[in-house]
């Protein structure tokens, strides 16, 4: 029988550590050539009138697991599972409420790309976004790099001051503190985040310091754009999930290549840069750019990781299907 996994008894098994490692482990698996590499397929939406059906689905040979993401939206909020599958005999192994582990692992991909692209004395961040997925990004890049300082900026400045509370709790070797304005957040940080659902750009591209890393992980739809083209054009290497899936939904990117500003052949996919196909950061004066769009691999190396955990302490309730 199938293994079905609650939110809480995925909080009980996940840790920042385990999302950094399953998401570092999905990239390469998916940069391999051959057999054992791994497969995504961009996310596919379906829309009626009130909500919609998001599903994102892929393959890992090296874990022995093909499966899905399916998450709905709408006004009352999202509602995530990801689907685990055998892949020699195509059973169901397990079904894992996910709104807790996609936060993870959407902020341990920025975790992954800034220990690969940032520069290793990174001390100081400024991040746009008090939400959801603010929180686990947060925590990623500060279990990723020797950060003393974060700096965050949100709208509002009640809920703004709450994030930091609670996350400098959570982090307490770090310095979380409330930004004043946007250019604050973005002056002489070693890494910039923007974890937001803006329209507009949240920030300008003069204020960015010389060697600066930058992590833009909310732009997901041509409607979405947290990096101005000015920004984009001033970085000398544009790292993403994966090209098919920058092409297909990084709004931060695509008014550059439909204007010809910029070529999907300037794209680079992080898990190239981690087996050394594709450079990575080459000087301590680049600006690099990490372009995170979500990928099934991700959550599905994630969960797979979750469910052995959770096995392993009996966790979880057995579904009456699957087998």
């Amino acid at each position: 029988m199938a293994l079905y996994l609650s939110e809480d008894d995925v909080k009980a098994v996940l840790t920042m550590p385990l999302a950094l490692e399953a998401v570092t482990a999905a990239h390469q698996e998916l940069s391999r050539e051959g057999a054992q590499a791994a497969q995504d397929t961009p996310r596919a939406r379906t829309r009626l009138p009130q909500t919609a059906l998001h599903l994102l689905q892929g393959g890992l040979p090296g874990l022995g697991i093909l499966g899905y993401k399916a998450y709905t939206s709408n006004r009352s909020g999202n509602r995530f599972n990801v689907f685990l599958f055998d892949a020699a005999s195509g059973v169901l192994q397990a079904v894992v409420s996910a709104d807790f582990l996609g936060m993870m692992r959407t902020g341990a991909a920025s975790g992954v790309a800034a220990k690969w692209l940032a520069r290793p004395e990174s001390e100081v961040a400024g991040v746009f976004g008090t939400g959801w997925q603010a929180r686990g990004h947060v925590e990623a890049i500060c279990t990723a790099l020797p950060l003393r300082r974060v700096q965050v900026y949100g709208r509002k400045r009640d809920k703004l001051e709450t994030f930091c509370a609670e996350m400098g709790a959570r982090l307490p070797g770090v310095e979380i503190v409330a930004a004043e304005t946007p250019e604050t957040t973005v002056r002489g940080a070693d890494v910039i985040g923007t974890v937001t659902t803006a329209a507009q750009p949240v920030f300008e591209a003069d204020w960015l310091t010389p060697g600066v890393h930058i992590n833009a992980a909310g732009s997901n739809a041509i409607i979405r754009q947290e990096l101005s083209e000015a920004t984009v054009r001033r970085c000398d290497l544009v790292v993403v999930d994966t090209v098919e899936t920058a092409l297909k939904e990084a709004g931060d990117l695509l008014p550059l290549l439909e204007k010809g500003r910029l070529s999907a052949r300037q794209l680079v996919e992080l898990g190239d840069v981690m087996l050394g196909r594709r450079p990575g950061r080459t000087g301590p004066e680049q600006i690099t750019l990490f372009e995170s769009q979500g990928l099934a691999v991700q959550d599905l190396a994630l969960a797979a990781r979750v469910v052995a955990l959770a096995q392993a302490r009996g966790l979880g309730q057995e579904l009456p299907f699957g087998a």
